[in-house]
């Protein structure tokens, strides 16, 4: 089975997806297709010996769609990711602006007439009342001659998309919002025509003094207002793929036959050493093997300082080099580099659809022949039963007035919208915090939560010993007593030796030569600093050396989970260190803040239960499970969710893949390069547990966002059908003009991508 996503051209609104969807899903050989308004791209499951691309596009281009299909991946030697941000990504924007600047023109065009014809609509009924006097016979005829050509410019000009709709459906039987305005507005048309074209014949029969050329001009120039607004404001909605495209660098500076060339950073090949200079971007992942500098990588761990880099250090495609110069020789390139995995990942959860999703999907899919129904239906209620109280030439024109008011106010565009537009920015938004959300389900199940389980190592602490405590015992300094301990650490491969070498360069402490250096099998080492003899290890190797030692103060840090290390001679102990994994800063702050949402936290970890509760207790945990092994902490979740919680599992992405997979959502804590994108729902790039936090304020936002949008485009359908069909004439004599359809309808649409853009504003 064959999975691709195309480009859609053609769509006009949001219920061309399901009738597109549709479409593909009755072709031999589909076996599933998601089609997304928002980011106008289809997602497509196919047998590839049954159907084809060109097959699938061949079905839709009658209905005026069709698929942007180009060389595929094997033909132009690409990977699929590589290809696909090949494809449309970077011209897709200058597409949507060119479509934009169209309906710009076509607007501007549109909106004087408007105006033109509200203006004489507006003096028609203030008529009626007495308010001015009725216009002179020659102004009138005027106006009566020029309405004609004007309405024909709009219908035919502007109104297009609506017409093609209309044609689509009397051919094809597919109905779309396009095919409610491209009724409502030609019959209108059509009326007025004939009252115009037979006026005298039709006089005996009609009131020929009523015609609506006014509303096909007003009512589709506030949809192509309202459709321009829309597009405008989408374009915004989808500027994270963009923001991150424009981290890409677009050249690499490679080293070959010994001589500096710059090459397209898609030529860049495993293996080639790339030379970096100040203020550039690194073009793709790899390993320092020269220089060293400062690098900006803000875009990956949300760190505003730079980061150092040295011989051996990493460095990540998008970054920026802040200050010297190095070359690297690259491990990553093309769709593997860590931007790439983050574009499509984020493209691809954009495109996605929510749960929520299904519910609009499906209101729309049968909206539209349920709304035709009821505009006929209405329009037979006016001429049989209006007819016995208004008479047929009264009963036929507010008949009219319904069918169209019905029809414009109906469009389930808004609907189509709803929830799309908040997915996309809600993603973006995401991607932008170091948040990736690898689809929209994820981030609607996310608002649920009410337990937070956490792995200990690397996601609440840092993941690597650190030197967290002097002991000093002796009349030396802190900074000479360490120096003692490092010169000699720094002969061992332990990584307890690591963290007090590290330190001491940290600190900037200066190291001493050492001689006659030896290890002593699990107990630590000894060696000869300006002639002293000096042992560094375990309370096993002092006791050996049977120099006396007060062993309680240890015992105290030993139960909180660090690590002693001696410092001794052969005559007394001068001090100790205790090295800990210690725990992120943001730690404590980031479960102070999901108590604050309600969420029980629980940490899992395999160490020592005394030191897991110590843990657990300087950062506020509800719950410490200890000596859990990967598969006790899959249990662990089941047994929560088994209590009827809603459990987010936040761990390192590898060791904690079972778990990661059983809870409702998988929070992989991604640290720089290794980050474990396809082990979870969610990745936290950086590994900042605080991050969880703010995706799960984000999944709230959005959510909110969503039934927000779905209230509202409810509400004007709710409202408006009623209103237009004349339900409330007999008791009011309340009509809805269709103008004032048109107009909410359009406005419904704008309302909606305008309050899913509010989403970008919200604090996190």
């Amino acid at each position: 089975m064959h999975t691709q996503t195309y480009k859609i051209k053609g769509m006009h609104c949001a219920s061309c997806s399901s009738v597109i969807e549709k479409t593909f899903k009755k072709i031999t050989g589909v076996q599933s297709a998601e089609v997304n308004y928002g980011t106008e791209k289809a997602k497509v499951s196919f047998d590839s010996s049954k159907t084809n691309p060109h097959d699938l596009s061949k079905h839709i281009e009658p209905l005026g769609y069709s698929l942007e299909i180009s060389a595929t991946a094997e033909e132009m030697g690409m990977s699929a990711d590589e290809h696909a941000a090949h494809l449309g990504l970077n011209q897709s924007k200058k597409e949507k602006l060119a479509e934009v600047d169209d309906m710009r023109t076509k607007v501007i065009s549109a909106i004087p007439i408007a105006i033109f014809a509200a203006f004489i609509m507006v003096w028609d009924i203030l008529t009626k009342y007495g308010v001015v006097s009725e216009m002179g016979y020659v102004v009138k005829e005027f106006f009566h001659h020029l309405l004609p050509l004007m309405a024909t410019y709009i219908l035919f000009v502007v109104g297009k998309p609506y017409l093609l709709g209309f044609y689509r459906f009397l051919r094809y039987g597919k109905a779309n919002m396009d095919t409610l305005i491209g009724i409502g507005t030609t019959a209108a048309f059509l009326y007025s025509f004939a009252v115009t074209a037979l006026e005298e014949t039709l006089r005996p029969f009609i009131n020929v003094d009523y015609q609506y050329y006014d509303v096909t001009i007003v009512v589709i120039t506030f949809i192509a207002l309202g459709k321009y607004l829309e597009a405008r404001s989408k374009i915004k909605t989808g500027d994270a793929i963009e923001k991150l495209l424009n981290l890409q660098a677009k050249t690499a500076l490679v080293i070959r036959d010994g001589k500096e060339i710059e090459v397209s950073v898609n030529d860049v090949k495993h293996g080639d050493l790339i030379i970096v200079k100040p203020g550039a971007k690194i073009p793709v992942d790899g390993v320092i093997t020269d220089g060293g500098s400062f690098v900006d990588e803000s875009m990956v761990t949300g760190e505003p300082m730079p980061a150092q880099k040295k011989i051996g250090s990493l460095v990540v495609s998008g970054t920026i080099n802040t200050s010297g110069s190095f070359t690297f020789k690259a491990t990553k390139v093309g769709s593997e580099t860590l931007l790439a995995q983050i574009i499509k990942m984020v493209e691809d959860a954009q495109g996605s659809k929510a749960p929520i999703q299904a519910l609009a999907d499906k209101i729309s899919s049968v909206f539209v022949p349920i709304v035709l129904g009821v505009a006929f239906l209405s329009l037979g209620a006016w001429l049989i039963v209006g007819s016995q109280y208004l008479g047929f030439s009264q009963a036929l024109s507010f008949g009219l007035v319904s069918f169209v008011g019905i029809l414009v106010i109906a469009c389930p565009c808004a609907l189509g919208l709803a929830t799309p537009t908040a997915i996309i920015v809600g993603v973006g938004k995401g991607a932008k915090e170091g948040i990736l959300i690898k689809d929209a389900a994820t981030l609607e199940k996310l608002h649920k939560v009410n337990t937070v389980v956490v792995d200990k190592t690397g996601t609440l602490t840092r993941g690597k010993p650190t030197l967290v405590d002097i002991q000093n015992l002796s009349n030396q300094k802190d900074d000479e007593l360490v120096s003692i301990l490092a010169s000699l650490e720094k002969k061992s491969e332990h990584p307890i030796a690591h963290a007090i070498v590290n330190y001491a360069q940290e600190k900037n402490i200066l190291l001493s030569e050492t001689s006659d250096f030896e290890g002593i099998q699990g107990k630590g080492l000894k060696g000869k600093i300006n002639g002293t003899e000096y042992f560094v290890g375990n309370a096993k190797l002092i006791s050996d050396l049977q120099v006396s030692f007060d062993a309680t103060k240890l015992n105290e840090f030993t139960s909180q989970g660090k690590t002693p290390v001696i410092l001794a001679t052969k005559e007394k102990v001068l001090g100790f260190v205790m090295v800990a994994d210690e725990i992120k800063t943001e730690s404590v702050e980031a479960v102070k803040s999901l108590h604050a949402l309600g969420i029980k936290v629980v940490m899992l970890t395999g160490d020592d239960e005394k030191a897991a509760k110590y843990i657990g207790s300087l950062v506020g945990i509800d719950d410490v499970v200890a000596h859990v092994l990967p598969q006790d902490k899959l249990e662990k979740i089941k047994e929560l969710q088994s209590q009827g919680r809603v459990v987010a599992m936040a761990g390192d992405g590898v060791n904690d893949a079972p778990a990661l997979a059983q809870a409702d959502v998988g929070i992989a804590m991604g640290t720089g390069t290794d980050v474990a994108i396809e082990s979870a729902g969610i990745t936290l790039l950086g590994g900042d547990i605080s991050k969880l936090v703010k995706a799960i304020k984000l999944s709230k936002i959005t959510m909110r966002g969503i039934k927000q949008n779905l209230f509202w485009a409810f509400i004007y359908n709710i409202v408006g059908i009623p209103l237009a069909a004349g339900a409330l004439y007999p008791v009011f004599g309340w009509l809805l003009n269709p103008v004032f359809a048109g107009f909410a309808m359009a406005m419904s649409s704008v309302s909606v991508v305008s309050n899913s853009l509010r989403i970008k504003a919200k604090k996190l």
